[in-house]
């Protein structure tokens, strides 16, 4: 198994993790589980690869990606209950999911169209939208709207994960990189609050100052 097969299984496995840790909080049934997890899992991935043309998507091509996802919302269905803080939890397993992610969305994105901005945005794309889905569906508080930073670590992990390929490091290493590169970042921002300044709402002109 290659690093980016690792990271990518790795990726799948642990959102799935987040989106069976959304269920119990909503405390739904097993079908609700299985399903949170698997669209958590396989979401972001799904994304990327209509938007950047791979079709069938990977988990059609590899139904092993499905298996993945409804064995970890099983484990989750008979474990959570053990967990105190599972929102917590769920946070914690979203910034690895996340770090994981954004490096194979990245590369996935460079392999096939040789840009380094799409490989950037797929990278994003692909470690963000999963958790986004799993939030709106779940009706849980979007992890888009908490003040710590969140898009940027993916951002910058996929932008590391780049740039070191591109200067020729090897596979291992540019995905070390990209991987702690976003982890350090989100995790930072859970742990110390890192925020980026936000928008201050000023008064609005009157209609007649308008005209």
């Amino acid at each position: 198994m290659t690093v980016l097969e690792l990271l990518d299984y790795a990726g799948v496995a642990v959102f799935a993790a987040t989106g069976a840790l959304s269920a119990s909080r909503k405390q739904i049934d097993i079908i609700g589980f299985l399903f949170l997890a698997l669209v958590t899992g396989v979401g972001g991935g799904t994304l990327r690869d209509i938007i950047i043309g791979t079709l069938p998507v990977f988990w059609v091509n590899n139904p092993v990606y499905i298996v993945v996802c409804i064995t970890v919302g099983l484990i989750v269905f008979f474990t959570a209950h053990l967990v105190e803080s599972r929102y917590r939890l769920l946070l914690w397993f979203d910034a690895i999911g996340l770090s994981a992610y954004c490096v194979m969305g990245a590369a996935k994105g460079l392999s096939v169209t040789g840009s380094p901005i799409i490989a950037i945005v797929t990278g994003v794309m692909t470690a963000s939208f999963g958790g986004i889905l799993r939030d709106v569906l779940a009706d849980e508080p979007s992890v888009l709207l908490r003040p710590e930073i969140y898009i940027t670590a993916a951002l910058i992990g996929a932008a590391a994960f780049t740039v070191a390929t591109l200067a020729g490091t090897s596979l291992i290493f540019a995905s070390v990189v990209g991987t702690l590169s976003a982890f350090v970042v989100r995790a930072g921002a859970l742990r110390f609050g890192w925020c980026f300044p936000v928008y201050k709402p000023r008064p609005g002109r009157r209609p007649e100052d308008v005209m």
